[in-house]
């Protein structure tokens, strides 16, 4: 396996396991990954939540930890990156609205490099109009989204995720197995 220079996306309230557990488990297989959000620089922190399915009609969200920032935002040029990563969470709601993110996940569709989203990921996508004709898996409330992206919605099991050409996407943080072992393949192509 050769190294890859990951840039993984992130914001305020990102869903904390779908964001440290890939930071964490992508580095321990021997890749960089660079965390950046919009505005803030290396070692400044987002707040994270937590995303629990508790039998409610929909998850329930509680306060997460701290995650720190390795990447300054204003300084990455998604050009010196094999591929991307896209947490999930209340971050990308509002990432979405911001051009320059906007711009970096095209890069990646258009060079045809690996992406990796999950859960509510799949709104930044939607909004970088990346998902016409893919299959695109996300939590079920976003599957409107994907739909008027143009995307095929693919209704999978909380634990499955799916590949379609570059793109990885799982419903949410029980599919980090599935999930992670398929961007792993296509990292390893």
């Amino acid at each position: 396996m050769s190294s890859k220079r990951i840039l993984m996306i992130t914001g305020d309230f990102t869903e904390d396991y779908e964001t440290m557990v890939p930071f964490q488990a992508l580095m321990a297989v021997g890749h960089q990954v660079d965390a950046v959000c919009p505005g803030k620089a290396s070692e400044d922190t987002v707040a994270t939540a937590i995303h629990d399915f508790e039998g409610d009609q929909t998850y329930s969200e509680k306060p997460g930890h701290r995650f720190a920032l390795n990447a300054d935002f204003a300084s990455i040029n998604p050009a010196d990156y094999d591929a991307l990563v896209v947490p999930g969470g209340r971050a990308p709601e509002y990432l979405r609205l911001n051009q320059e993110v906007l711009a970096m996940v095209k890069h990646f569709f258009d060079t045809q490099k690996p992406v990796a989203a999950i859960c509510h990921g799949a709104q930044l996508l939607a909004a970088a109009k990346v998902l016409e004709g893919k299959q695109c898996s996300a939590y079920p409330a976003c599957q409107p989204e994907v739909e008027l992206a143009g995307g095929q919605f693919a209704n999978l099991e909380v634990t499955d995720a799916v590949t379609d050409g570059n793109l990885v996407t799982a419903p949410a943080w029980p599919a980090h197995p599935a999930w992670l072992a398929q961007f792993m393949a296509l990292l390893n192509k």
